[in-house]
Formats: structure tokens, C-alpha cells, sequence
């Protein structure tokens, strides 16, 4: 009995050995992970940071960053942020939230996939949301401080479109006057539901010759919601929804797709041409605008850091040439 005792006593101690080595590992482990690496403005960038930043930039370029390329780049963002508050701009997090849902998005992925492979691949969800919310306050402080010096006059946009014209490229426009038809599906309504309302908008689409018939005949027919008129000009639509509106003639429907609320489609009331606002003009007039704010953008950037206090705990943080460590260096730039 004394000797099943003392064998319980000592495997006791034992689990309780191994807890603590345990604890002792994460605790370590977590330290490490909250080092801070260099303070920028008082803001502290941690050793976290810089890993999840590292893998996140060889995510998002698919090449290997540098140490130096990783620091600037969350030096970069801490000081955007900052000016922007400065300035009163602030991003809130309902705003962050849905930025990073449209990234999800355009992945053809959900909020919580993305944040899987994020994980997966050594980054995390907060890198990239505090990514966004920089990206968005700093657009929105230097187009809001620079907003005249951006302006791109029509006449240099159409000097750059006799630069770039194109035999295959017609520099002509349109102006589309719409009128979406909605045929309702309600939300969990079984496929076959869905297919049998195709068919009544493949009907309509058949028989719809002009708008001034079309939309009362329409109106008239159930579950079947005729929306206000919209004006869209073809510079700003997707090339693959201009194919389309291009190829349906004026007093007709476009085919049929299904959509959140059911089956829709748009009743072509009017195409009107424009020279001043075609594609081209308008694919144009972006990339002048990204030139001039990409700039601006880098000299404010640039002053910014001149007049910056970072202070780097490490001269490892500083350069990959020293291997220094527990040194404090000052860089005033």
C-alpha cells in the first residue's frame, strides 16, 4: 500500500514537472512573440508583427521579403494611420470589416476561409485588416489634401487617347437608360423554383418589344418587381455586362441571371453614344490619376518619415549587416 502510494505521489510530481515545463515553453514562447523590435512615433512594432508581416508579404507577392522591406512596410503603415487621425480620418472597424469581406469576396471565398489562409500560411487576419485600414484612411487623407493638384483635365486625357488610339478600339461610348425587372425567388425556394421563374422571364423577354408596353405588361405579372430607371455609361461597367447591353438592342430585355432576390434581367429603354466618357477614356484617365497620386502620395510619405521618431530596440531590426543585439538606436529621418 505505502508503495502504490509513494509510485501515485511520484507520477504526480512528474505531470506536475511537465506542466511546468510546459508553461514555462509558452510563456518563453509568448515573450519572445511580444519582444518589441522598435518603436515608431511610441508605437511599438513587435517581433509578432514583423513575422506575420514577413509571411504575409511573401503571400500577397509570392517571392520572400526583406527584413528591410518588411520594417518599412509596417513603419510605413503606422505612420499612414497616424497622419490620417491627425487629420481627424479614422476607419472604423464596421469599415475595416467589410473591406476585408470584399478581399474574401474577390478571392470567391468567406471572411472566415480567408482567415483560415491567412493562418495556414504564417500571417494572420489582423495583418491584412490593419493593411486595409491604412490603405484607406491614407487615400482618403492625401486625395482629400492634394484633391486640386490631382484634377486631370479632359483635354490631357484625350492628348493620351490620340497617343494610344487603336484601329481595333473605337473611341465611342454609351449611355444606357435601364430598367431592372426582377422575377422574386424567395431565399431557400428550391432549384426547381428557381428554374420555373427562368422560364417565365425567358417568356417576357420573348414578347418584350419596347418599354412603353413592356414595363406596364410586366408590372402586371406576379411576384414580378419593375425597379426605378437607371443611367449607366458603358466607361463604368465590366467589359463582359457592355457585351451584353452592347448586343441587346433599345426596347429589349438582357438575358436572365439569377441574383440574391431572384431572377433578373434589364429592359434596354434607350443607348445613347458619348464621346466624352468611353472606356478608353476612362481607362485612361485612371492610370494619369494613379501616376499623379502614387507621387504625391511617395513625397508625403517621404516627409514623413524625415520627421519621424523610430527608435530601434536591436541594430538587427535596423540592418542585416549587424549582429549587434540589446542595443538602443535612435533614427530621427
Amino acid at each position: 500500500m505505502g508503495s502504490r502510494n509513494s509510485i501515485g505521489i511520484c507520477g504526480n510530481a512528474l505531470i506536475l514537472t511537465f506542466f511546468a515545463a510546459t508553461i514555462a515553453i509558452a510563456t518563453a514562447s509568448t515573450a519572445c512573440a511580444q519582444q518589441v523590435i522598435a518603436f515608431v512615433n511610441g508605437e511599438p512594432v513587435t517581433a509578432l508583427d514583423i513575422a506575420h508581416r514577413a509571411k504575409f508579404l511573401q503571400m500577397s507577392t509570392k517571392k520572400v521579403p526583406t527584413p528591410k522591406e518588411v520594417m518599412d512596410s509596417l513603419i510605413d503603415e503606422i505612420l499612414e494611420v497616424h497622419e490620417a487621425k491627425r487629420f481627424g480620418l479614422d476607419v472604423s472597424e464596421d469599415e475595416v470589416e467589410k473591406a476585408y469581406a470584399g478581399v474574401a469576396t474577390r478571392m470567391g471565398i468567406d471572411k472566415q476561409k480567408l482567415t483560415q489562409l491567412l493562418a495556414s500560411g504564417g500571417a494572420s487576419a489582423d495583418t491584412l485588416k490593419r493593411r486595409l485600414k491604412a490603405q484607406y484612411a491614407w487615400a482618403s487623407l492625401v486625395r482629400g489634401r492634394y484633391k486640386a493638384s490631382l484634377e486631370i483635365r479632359d483635354s490631357d486625357v484625350e492628348a493620351q487617347l490620340e497617343l494610344h488610339k487603336s484601329a481595333d478600339k473605337p473611341d465611342v461610348g454609351y449611355e444606357y437608360i435601364m430598367r431592372p425587372i426582377v422575377f422574386i425567388v424567395p431565399r431557400g425556394s428550391p432549384d426547381a423554383t428557381v428554374e420555373a421563374r427562368k422560364h417565365e422571364a425567358d417568356a417576357l423577354r420573348s414578347r418584350f418589344q419596347n418599354c412603353n408596353d413592356g414595363i406596364p405588361f410586366a408590372r402586371a405579372l406576379g411576384e414580378v418587381a419593375v425597379r426605378d430607371q437607371v443611367s449607366k455609361f458603358s466607361a463604368d461597367l465590366p467589359e463582359a455586362l457592355r457585351r451584353i447591353l452592347d448586343s441587346t438592342a433599345v426596347g429589349h430585355l438582357t438575358p436572365p441571371e439569377t441574383t440574391n432576390e431572384g431572377v433578373q434581367m434589364f429592359a434596354v429603354c434607350d443607348k445613347k453614344e458619348t464621346k466624352s466618357d468611353t472606356p478608353e477614356m476612362h481607362e485612361i484617365r485612371d492610370q494619369m490619376f494613379q501616376q499623379k497620386f502614387g507621387a504625391k502620395a511617395k513625397r508625403y510619405l517621404e516627409d514623413l518619415r524625415r520627421a519621424a521618431m523610430i527608435e530601434y530596440k536591436t541594430t538587427d531590426a535596423k540592418t542585416t549587416d549587424t549582429k549587434t543585439t540589446d542595443t538602443k538606436t535612435t533614427e530621427s529621418k
